[in-house]
Parts: C-alpha cells; structure tokens; sequence
C-alpha cells in the first residue's frame, strides 16, 4: 500500500539546542526499535521517561523531526510518525553533525598537544583550520554548549584548563567514592526503559566500525550513562558533581588516543553494569562500577601514543 509523504513544516528560526540534538536520533532509534506504525501517535510522555528528560525537549525534538517531513504535527496536538520507520536514515536527523565533529576533534587534538593557546581569535581560528566564520562559529557553539570554552569580549574565546595527572587522580578517586555510593543509595531506581536504551545504544557502538570523529558520540554517551546513574540516585547535587567532572574530562576524551580496543572494554564493561542493574543486582552492579573506574584512571594516566 502506497503512502503519502507528509510535507515538511515551515522551518524554525530557533535551530535546535544541543540537547535537542542529541535528542533526534535517540527518538528515532526508540522508533525504530519498537517498530512504531506508519500513523501512529508518538508518546511524549513514555518517550521523556525513556529517555530521562523533560517532555518540553521531547516536544521541541519532535517539532525538528516534523520540518524534515519525518513526523506530522497532528490538529490536536502531539505529532504522528508520516514515514515508515525503516525509510529513515541517520543524514536526515544528523545532517553536518560528523563535519562538526571532526572539528571539534581537531581543535581537542591542538589542545592537548599544547599547539592551540587557551585564548584564541576567531581569525587565528579560522587560518589554523582553513575555516569559514559561520562553520567555525557553528564548532564553538558546540565547545561553548559542553564548557569547553566562553567567548571572551569582542572575538577572542576562552578555552577551558586541561587536566594534568593530579587532576585526573583527584577526579577518578572523587567519582569512586559519589557513583558506587549512589547505586546503594535507598533512593535508587533507575528507569527500566532508560537502562534498556543505553544498553541498545552501547550494543550498537560495538557493532561499528570505529572512526576518531566518533569520539565525541562516544564520550557524550559515556557521560549520560554515568549522569543517568546518578540521576537514579534521585539526588540533584550527585548529579551537579558528576557533570563538573564530565566538563573536566572533555578535552582529554575527544582528543582520543586509547584505540578502538578500549572503546570495546568500556562499552562492554558498561553492559554488564546495566545487566546486573537490570537483575536487580545493585551490590554487584555498585562493585563492578568501582572497578571500571580504576580501569578508567589507568587508562586516563597511560603514557600511550596517539592512535587511529
């Protein structure tokens, strides 16, 4: 039966949030995954409780998903898938996104190595990597979004400091101490639907081909996995830390240089914490959780070279 393509929708003037774009392809996945039929209304409220959001953010992912003709709003409200879900594909919702990513790779990589300074014009910028202003803006945003780095007054910018060893010691040793601590916690009870997505998630990393521009996924991943945890615990300020340190740890995790191997351990290692959650096995899940992030300080002090 044939159906008809829905129209796309008068385009926002608002582009969307870094939120809301990482939102896009998780709704879709969600989609995908539970084989959502051609017509059907899209539940905002599941999908916000799958995804441990808010429902305005949900909302305004949706809305995006709309201008692309990949949903329709629907006269009372809430929006209906209009394509079937295996006709859509990942460049509709993450148009640019690789290209952003590699810059912001880039400019993590200089970083690191000492060669970008901690302040920095845009014109410098723009010679150093051969850039356009609006694209180069565009990778700022983003920087700017996750605190990598502030615009200064008139056109300079502000990166953040990069962490030496001690820091990486004192921020390993604090999250020993606050993430197995929250999965004890009474309090703890981490959403079903969300364990089940981050799992799905992990699972699809593994089964990809690894590319260095995947990095940035990859981190933002790991830092929603280990945030969700804490968020569980239902305790705002573990959350508030966990984030500080996620900020920290930015630079040094774009600029990978661990090898696809590591990706593998992490992501599987990630697993069986949600397999034991899962289980109801907070104990183990909780002693498990401790002992990644030893592995993770190890890793992080490695005197290792950069690799492809």
């Amino acid at each position: 039966m044939k159906h008809e393509k829905a129209t796309p929708t008068a385009p926002t003037f608002d582009p969307p949030s870094k939120l809301q774009r990482d939102l896009l392809p998780r709704i879709l996945e969600a989609i995908r995954h539970d084989a959502v039929p051609l017509g059907h209304r899209l539940p905002e409220a599941s999908l916000a409780r799958r995804l441990q959001v808010s429902r305005t953010p949900i909302r305004a992912a949706l809305r995006h998903l709309a201008e692309r003709g990949l949903v329709v709003a629907l006269p009372n409200g809430g929006y209906a898938l209009s394509r079937p879900a295996e006709e859509m594909s990942d460049s509709e919702y993450s148009s640019g996104s690789s290209e952003l990513d590699a810059y912001c790779v880039r400019v993590a990589k200089d970083r690191v190595a000492g060669t970008l300074p901690s302040q920095a014009s845009e014109a410098d910028m723009m010679r150093r990597y051969d850039i356009r202003r609006p694209l180069l803006l565009r990778v700022l945003n983003k920087l700017a979004e996750a605190g990598m780095v502030e615009r200064r007054p008139g056109h300079g910018w502000l990166f953040s400091p990069l962490n030496d060893n001690a820091a990486i010691i004192e921020g390993y040793a604090f999250r020993r101490i606050i993430e197995p601590a929250a999965v004890l916690e009474a309090s703890f009870a981490p959403d079903p639907a969300w364990l089940a997505d981050m799992r799905r998630r992990h699972e699809a990393t593994l089964m990809r081909p690894w590319n260095q521009n995947d990095s940035v996924a990859l981190f933002e991943m790991n830092c929603e996995f280990h945030e969700g945890l804490m968020a569980a615990s239902g305790n705002r300020f573990l959350v508030l830390a966990l984030q500080q340190q996620s900020r920290l740890r930015r630079y040094s995790n774009y600029s990978w240089r661990y090898g696809p191997e590591r990706v593998a351990v992490s992501c599987r290692e990630h697993i069986e914490i949600i397999e034991r959650l899962q289980e109801g096995e907070r104990e183990v899940a909780a002693a498990l959780l401790r002992r990644h992030l030893d592995r993770a300080r190890e890793v992080s002090l490695s005197p290792q070279e950069p690799r492809s």
